[in-house]
Order: C-alpha cells, then structure tokens, then sequence
C-alpha cells in the first residue's frame, strides 16, 4: 500500500482497509476506466459485495466517478481533481479505443456547454468520443 493511496483514503474520510487500498492502487496504476468484472476479475479473493460496496463508497465521497459506455457496461475511473461526497467536478471528456477498447478521462477536454430549454436543469453531462487511441495508431 503506498502512502498517497492512504493518504487519499483519509482525505476522503474513508477508513483504510486492505480491500480498499488494493482497490485504489489498481486505479491509480491503471490509465483507464474499469469495469466491475474487470475488478472481480483482478480480486478474485475479495467476494463481489466487498467490491460492489467499496466501489458504491469511492463513488459516495468523491474518488471514482461513473463513465459511460456505449455497451451498456458501467465503468468507473479516478477523479482527477479534489471531488467530494456532494461535488464531482469531473465535467471532461471520455475517449473510447474502437481497437483496444480501452476508455480514457480526456482531462482537459471540456464537455461543451449545452444550453437545453426552460424548466429542465442539467445537472450531469456526459460525452464519449470514439475513435483510435494513440497506442493502437502506432
């Protein structure tokens, strides 16, 4: 368990446990959106509640944030600025490998402001680009 993965744990107010930091380093190691198959998949020795409720906790307060996916699979991936329980403020772009299928937080690629009619309140907006990654172009 590395230290700054202890370190955003508590800053998160979220007690640090083995289940949790193994979690956080996969995410933290990992470049890309995961699915909850993938995390069984790599913790075979955690049981799925364990995973499901740990995964449900970093989206609670703040470290994970949900991605979309054109196959109907929900992805999840590490915030990048300093979200909370009540505040995401990962409003950026996400950019789905047509080869590889790997699913990228595209960091500083805003999603666009959309202006939508009287009466509705847009509180989350998602956008997946599709395309050739740059480790697939090569």
């Amino acid at each position: 368990m590395s230290t700054k993965t202890e370190e955003l744990l508590k800053s998160h107010t979220l007690r640090v446990t083995k289940v949790r930091t193994r979690v956080l380093d996969m995410f933290r190691e990992q470049a890309k959106a995961l699915s909850h198959p993938e995390i069984e998949e790599e913790f075979a020795d955690f049981d799925r509640v364990t995973l499901y409720r740990t995964l449900h906790s970093f989206l609670e307060n703040g470290l994970l944030h949900k991605v979309p996916d054109d196959s109907g699979v929900m992805r999840y991936a590490l915030c990048h600025t300093d979200c909370t329980a009540h505040d995401h403020f990962d409003n950026h772009v996400h950019f789905k490998c047509e080869s590889c299928e790997k699913i990228e937080c595209l960091h500083d690629v805003e999603i666009p402001t959309v202006h939508v009619p009287a009466g509705y309140e847009v509180q989350m907006a998602h956008l997946l680009l599709q395309g050739i990654c740059p480790d697939c172009k090569k």
